[in-house]
């Protein structure tokens, strides 16, 4: 077995590997435990050759032509007449070793931990199971470097594993509907930044997204015909097994639940009839913890669910529970009084403990979100908090395992770096108990997905989850901010060789807004703007299961590249005049150009006033340069008048901000001291 691995310490968490006078940086994402410098680097050439060296494992042999595939791509070589994969032999280019296969199930706490090395004549991966050599390819295709048509991986020695076992990413399918191959793709790219369990949010009150044979009205009549069979769930399983990443379903109960009551109205707390939800929001229809059919109901369900799902753990949700039916209901009230329970909360305590001892019966174990927190929860279920660190330092204090989501949401579009920054050690846990602290098993990245679709889901995950993932599988000190956008600018890559292209993607959304000749404009546009948080938005917005999205917000970055180069050349402004200057006037210009094809779009007209408060806010932040640059302070009636500029712009319009509010506002400090 390979030993625990200690920090090395890593200059800005970024590796600097040293061999003679030569200095290459690598942008690993994840940063590995412990990485030193080795001697020469190994060239990738035609006839680059793998050997397997473990257990026979169809497994490992896939993964080992997958990683030719995607060197291939990566180094610009063609790999398909010289390379192969041999069954032993040492000599082979990349030499992989393994002492035992992993389960056919990943399952927590295995054994991910890997060393790679590297010289000028060989690469060899080795690990105690093959799930680590899975983690070593995706290191050691991050390691490749191309120049001038040449492709190298530098010499380097890694020894890693994870910092955490439950590496996560929930996809919410009930709101939006996605395809088994943009699910294939998400899992490919999870792969590729080390996450280890697919989160998969199959029910909720805007549909019930699994086939169920038992119940078939469940798909019938709340999903809009948009459900996965039974034997694409297989597929995906499998798929996302032989990467491994492990499966675990979530469905919603006994809230969030409205797509269930529609074909089976008798499981609800109140008199239907019940349709799908269609807008987003809370909404009060709840399950009826008082009578014994639905606990029939749900025995039946989660036996199927069992069956076809081969995680140990299936999520129930129990979050955001209105407890106004509970409380209407003559017959819940006596329910509640016969068997000793005072409370609404008490009462969803009653009903996790009857689900948890179905559960049990068909061989799994409960996860939930905070709020299933309670008396007499089974010990073995895991809490998922996202409420806060004080919820999650609640839930080890109670002796139970946890994992954070709090800090993690992508879909309210916060910058990478404020997920980067949340680490679930921080906060009250960080005063818990060393044997409390224990039972932290890690954290899940989260896309709910109102504001998500197929058009811009890769918009929405990458590169963002890439830093998130890290967060997760990296030593806690690895927090340097700058350091992990220096490595996330260059994530682009190896997204790209599992067919994941945000930049693409976006382009694309541009064109279904408007057309081909527009694109550039609108994207040169959409540099300069930020999408609010979604729990900022004023608007309740109503949900098509497969909307095609027509809005600029849908396609704004919310932590774009060019609003943060500008602001680190604005920090050393008097280096960067001319790179300032140019990026001001060519925002200021566009801002003029595109004005005519927003008026020409509908759904884009909304956003005309943007193009107005582009152009002040660049001509005003081009003036407060001039000031700089003179040395001159600027005039009390020129400071009021941008003073009021930036009170006048600062206000959303289109669910949309203008970054520039922050340039001009960054200027007139630097201007004034």
């Amino acid at each position: 077995m390979i030993p625990k691995i200690q920090l090395v310490t890593l200059f800005c968490a970024i590796l600097f590997l040293r061999a003679g006078a030569q200095a290459a940086e690598l942008p690993l994402m994840p940063v590995p435990a412990s990485a030193l410098a080795n001697s020469g680097a190994l060239p990738i050439t035609p006839s680059f050759s793998v050997a397997l060296e473990g257990p026979s494992s169809p497994r490992m042999q896939a993964a080992a032509q997958r990683f030719l595939s995607r060197l291939s791509r990566i180094a610009g070589i063609s790999l398909d007449q010289g390379a192969e994969i041999k069954i032993g032999g040492a000599r082979a280019k990349l030499l992989i070793e393994w002492q035992e296969n992993s389960s056919a199930v990943p399952h927590v706490g295995e054994d991910e931990s890997y060393v790679l090395e590297v010289d000028s004549a060989q690469a060899h991966l080795r690990a105690p199971s093959s799930l680590g050599i899975l983690r070593g390819l995706e290191t050691l295709l991050q390691a490749v470097q191309t120049d001038q048509g040449r492709a190298t991986i530098p010499g380097i020695l890694i020894r890693d594993e994870p910092r955490f076992p439950w590496r996560g990413l929930l996809l919410d399918c009930s709101r939006h509907f996605f395809s088994v191959e943009a699910i294939k793709r998400t899992l490919d790219g999870m792969a590729a930044f080390k996450y280890n369990v697919l989160h998969w949010h199959l029910s909720d009150d805007q549909g019930f997204r699994m086939e169920s044979r038992l119940f078939p009205k469940l798909q019938g009549l709340g999903s809009d015909g948009l459900f996965y069979s039974q034997d694409q769930i297989r597929d995906i399983i499998s798929f996302a097994a032989d990467r491994g990443i492990r499966v675990v379903p979530e469905f919603d109960m006994p809230g969030h639940a409205t797509s269930w009551f529609a074909g089976y109205p008798e499981l609800a707390s109140a008199p239907g009839p019940f349709a799908i939800e269609r807008h987003v929001g809370l909404f009060e229809p709840v399950m009826d913890p008082s009578r014994p059919e639905v606990y029939a109901f749900l025995d039946g369900l989660i036996g199927e669910i069992a069956a076809l799902f081969p995680d140990a753990y299936i999520h129930i949700g129990g979050d955001e529970v209105d407890p106004a039916q509970w409380k209407r209901s003559p017959s819940i009230q006596a329910f509640m009084q016969s068997q000793g329970v005072a409370t609404t909360q008490g009462l969803q305590e009653y009903f996790n403990r009857r689900v948890a001892q179905i559960l049990s019966r068909h061989g799994k174990k409960m996860i939930g979100w905070d709020e299933i927190l309670g008396a007499n929860l089974p010990p073995n279920t895991i809490v998922q908090s996202w409420r806060g660190f004080s919820a999650l330092a609640q839930t080890v204090r109670s002796g139970h395992a946890g994992i954070l989501s709090f800090g993690y949401y992508l879909d309210q579009l916060q910058p990478a770096s404020e997920h980067y920054l949340a680490d679930p050690y921080d906060g009250e846990v960080a005063i818990v108990s060393p044997e409390e602290r224990a039972r932290i098993l890690g954290g899940e990245a989260c896309l709910w997905t109102e504001y998500v679709s197929p058009d811009n889901l890769d918009l929405r995950l990458w590169p963002r989850a890439a830093a998130i993932a890290e967060r997760l599988w990296s030593p806690q000190q690895i927090r340097d901010v700058d350091s992990m956008y220096a490595r996330l600018a260059a994530v682009s890559r190896h997204l790209r060789s599992v067919d994941i292209d945000p930049e693409l993607e976006r382009r694309q959304l541009l064109e279904h807004m408007t057309d081909s000749s527009a694109v550039e404009r609108l994207r040169i546009l959409i540099e300069s703007l930020r999408p609010i948080r979604a729990a900022n938005r004023p608007t309740v917005d109503e949900i098509d299961p497969v909307a095609k999205f027509n809005r600029l917000r849908d396609a704004a970055d919310p932590d774009g590249e060019a609003p943060r180069r500008l602001a680190l050349w604005i920090s050393k402004w008097s280096e960067h005049r001319q790179e300032i200057r140019a990026q001001l006037a060519r925002w200021r210009d566009n801002s003029i150009a595109v004005k005519p094809i927003l008026e020409h779009y509908p759904n884009l007209m909304e956003a005309i006033p943007l193009t107005d408060r582009v152009r002040e806010l660049s001509t005003a932040s081009l003036e407060a340069m001039d000031y700089l640059e003179r040395h001159r302070a600027p005039s009390r009636s020129w400071l009021t008048e941008q003073r009021q500029l930036l009170e006048r712009t600062s206000v959303p319009r289109a669910d949309l901000t203008v970054t520039l509010v922050d340039t001009l506002r960054t200027l007139l400090a630097t201007a004034t001291r």
